[in-house]
């Protein structure tokens, strides 16, 4: 057992603090500041996401009813709520969203050999968005609807292990499809998108930079085919053809051939049309690959349901993005202790039990593994009877 440390400090063992001190040095987040440095915001913003906080009064009766072990968790003492407060508005945001990204960079190195399901070497990126509305008057920098607010959250998600390799948060009224504008393109790459996403423009420079795209077409696309190929409808696979752009300003966009699959799934019969610019992949892996696509709404789902980003302890926009941004290092940051310490469980098991445990001074590696904490059967009484009645 380990009496110095508690759980919550051996999990901030995993964090870069040296390149974290770096990225605060670079941002002069820490300038004028006397308490509650940005350090600091983390690690209350990381306690209240691992003990699902969702208030600053439940951070601050939380920590204080435990001020006897707030040193060996590294706090130098119980913030005040107005000081939490200040410090959500005025620490910058791009601090935690630069700690976030040098996690994700390390998480992803971890997962690189993690299987994605599908018979492919390359790496394979989900993309969708997902919106977390907000109080208009409230948060009336985030307009979205005429009385509701919103910001949306732009993922990129790595399908080996789950983790998010971009991530962009905008208000409610970004249109999806912009986001391709900002998207870092890797040559080889398959990302596969919805068809929000069809911007032909935008997919070209994607083929351009050497990188595949998997989408839906939408209803009434005005091409003509150019070629089919053979193709066994008892695998659901329609046709498989290559085409090219009829309207005038599209087929400027996109001037080179495309490939169209029509596919009725067997599930569900919903004929599927999907628009792709790899030509070698067979039909099925491009069907199976737009099913993939799936992990994305999952994990929208997952961080909705166990990280705290759909009440926010600030109103301001600073305030916001830095408690996202502490959110998804906290998510990246167990995905790292989960595969660092070959643990089985699901993070959902590991949130868990960290969410009752956090202030226990346990082995990290033994109070992670459910398993390895059953209780040995008593053994059977082995004294003697001395007397038989």
């Amino acid at each position: 057992m380990n009496v110095g440390k508690t759980l919550f400090a051996q999990v901030m063992e995993y964090v870069p603090w040296k390149t974290f001190g770096r990225i605060i040095d670079r941002h002069g987040g820490d300038a004028g500041v006397r308490t509650l440095d940005c350090a600091d915001l983390f690690r209350v913003m990381a306690f209240a996401q691992l003990t699902w906080r969702e208030s600053l009064r439940d951070i601050e009766a939380c920590l204080t009813a435990n001020q006897a072990k707030l040193f060996h968790m590294g706090f130098s003492g119980v913030p005040a709520r107005s000081t939490l407060s200040d410090a959500l508005n005025q620490r910058d945001w791009r601090i935690y969203h630069a700690l976030a990204m040098r996690l994700i960079a390390r998480a992803r190195n971890l997962y690189a050999k993690e299987s994605t399901g599908l018979e492919l070497d390359a790496t394979v990126y989900a993309l969708d968005s997902t919106t977390i509305d907000l109080c208009l008057s409230l948060f009336d920098w985030a307009p979205f609807r005429t009385t509701k607010a919103a910001v949306k959250m732009h993922t990129l998600l790595d399908l080996r292990g789950a983790i998010p390799a971009f991530i962009h948060i905008s208000d409610g009224k970004m249109g999806d499809v912009k986001v391709l504008d900002l998207l870092p393109v890797e040559a080889g790459a398959f990302y596969v998108m919805d068809r929000g996403y069809l911007s032909f423009d935008r997919l070209f420079k994607l083929h351009q930079a050497g990188a595949f795209f998997v989408t839906r077409a939408k209803r009434g696309m005005d091409a003509r085919r150019v070629y089919s190929a053979k193709t066994d409808r008892t695998t659901g696979v329609i046709c498989d053809q290559a085409i090219r752009l009829n309207g005038f300003y599209v087929a400027k966009h996109y001037p080179e051939h495309l490939r169209r699959i029509r596919y009725k799934d067997p599930e569900s019969g919903k004929t599927l049309v999907f628009l792709t610019n790899n030509t070698a992949l067979p039909p099925l892996t491009i069907a199976a690959l737009y099913k993939s696509r799936w992990q994305v709404e999952l994990f929208f789902k997952w961080i909705k349901q166990h990280l705290r980003i759909k009440r926010f302890l600030g109103t301001s926009e600073n305030a916001v993005k830095t408690q996202i941004w502490c959110a998804v290092s906290t998510y990246v940051l167990i995905a790292i202790v989960k595969k660092e310490l070959h643990l089985n469980a699901s993070l959902y098991t590991l949130l868990q039990i960290l969410s009752v445990s956090i202030f226990e001074k346990t082995l990290i590696s033994c109070a992670l593994q459910p398993d390895a904490n059953r209780s040995i059967p008593p053994q059977p009484d082995k004294q003697l009877i001395l007397f038989d009645f």
